[in-house]
């Protein structure tokens, strides 16, 4: 006579997990794709002035903020207008002579180029052309730091 209880072989492994991992992924994903991992800014804001402590610094420079911050701006849809401290401009090669007198005035004042950050903020009627156009008038005045944020 054969005994078929002791070879059949019970697995008590409990509920399904499966569906559960499934669903908790397609959840981890949504979030990560949803959320926000950057800030508003990709440089550290600052608001100290530059020191003008030492001979041979241009005064006219201690209200100069780092990063500084360019705000561009569109009044009609194929013209804008960027500001950045007493510098404004509505053309990129003004802007660029502009921002070029203003990098060589830093230099003189002791900062090093590669140590200036440029903020390009944008309001919400601006085109990305006239963006690109700051970015580039920026480019062209030899800045390397440049960065980008939401006008405020």
């Amino acid at each position: 006579m054969k005994m078929k209880g002791s070879q059949t072989v019970h697995y008590e492994s409990g509920p399904n997990m499966t569906p559960l991992v499934d669903v908790v992924m397609v959840i981890l994903i949504f979030l990560m794709l949803a959320g926000s991992f950057g800030g508003a800014e990709h440089f550290l804001a600052s608001n100290l002035p530059m020191s003008v402590g030492s001979p041979g610094k241009d005064a006219s420079l201690v209200d100069i903020n780092e990063p500084l911050e360019i705000v561009v701006d569109s009044p009609s849809p194929d013209r804008f207008t960027a500001r950045a401290g007493r510098i404004t401009a509505s053309d990129g090669p003004i802007l660029t002579s502009e921002l070029t007198r203003l990098r060589e005035a830093l230099n003189k004042a002791g900062k090093k180029t590669p140590d200036i950050q440029i903020k390009i903020a944008a309001a919400r009627n601006v085109k990305v052309d006239h963006v690109v156009a700051v970015q580039e008038a920026a480019m062209r005045a030899k800045f390397e730091k440049i960065g980008f944020a939401k006008a405020h």
